[in-house]
């Protein structure tokens, strides 16, 4: 786990910000990970999981807090914290100006339905190749037909690692986009969920608030978060 420390960008996000424009701009080809506590953890034991981390084509961001305290604590000079969601709603941002080609993937249908109303809305511009929910069982069928579609962004909301290991199985049948395992973001985006008010982004507390909110979660902070700083504590 430690030497994907190494790899994790660590710049700002408005650095990042310029690199996803400039790629968009150019056509070129991204696989963006958004790794938290959970991601590095899972990767201990998922070989698969791992192998996708430490390819030279996979651009880790730290999502979280924790990820950027660790980074410290072992020596790294990390900037700040670039959550998922940003990326997510940097990239409609940039696609709608840029007028590019998006394809959503995942979520309940309902979820995507509010998705595609969002998009018609804030970003007329961007272009829907095509959405489909996360439930269809043959999610490798899916992603071949996207690649024939060529889109320019491709959003996938499977949840860690599902999502991450389906792009990165597929990824060189793209010539081109910029793909992203989004988890839950598609439900804020949409409206079904609420983000963390601004004071608990701000005060990088928005894990708490989702524990609050849900608190159903507090295992799987205990089983990633907590035991990651532990973890980290040992390599010190």
């Amino acid at each position: 786990m430690k030497k994907l420390f190494d790899k994790l960008y660590k710049d700002s996000k408005e650095s990042f910000d310029k690199i996803l424009k400039d790629s968009l701009k150019k056509e070129k080809k991204m696989f963006i990970v958004t790794a938290n506590p959970e991601t590095l953890m899972k990767s201990e034991y998922d070989f698969e999981l791992q192998k996708l981390l430490n390819d030279k084509n996979s651009i880790l961001v730290p999502d979280g807090i924790a990820i950027v305290k660790a980074s410290k604590m072992l020596g790294y000079d990390i900037k700040e914290r670039i959550a998922g969601i940003d990326i997510a709603t940097t990239l409609l941002e940039y696609g709608n100006d840029l007028k590019k080609k998006i394809y959503l993937f995942g979520a309940k249908q309902e979820v995507i339905d509010s998705m595609l109303l969002v998009l018609k809305d804030k970003y007329p511009n961007l272009e829907v190749v095509g959405a489909t929910n996360g439930y269809e069982k043959d999610k490798d069928k899916i992603f071949a037909s996207i690649s024939k579609l060529e889109p320019d962004i491709v959003l996938v909301a499977l949840g860690i690692p599902m999502q991450e290991k389906l792009i990165y199985k597929h990824l060189e049948k793209f010539k081109k986009g910029i793909f992203v395992g989004v988890g839950g973001s598609f439900d804020v985006i949409s409206g079904h969920k609420n983000r963390a008010p601004k004071i608990f982004i701000k005060l990088n507390l928005e894990w708490l608030y989702r524990i609050i909110k849900e608190p159903s979660r507090l295992k799987r902070f205990y089983e990633s978060n907590v035991k990651f700083m532990f973890r980290v504590r040992k390599y010190k």
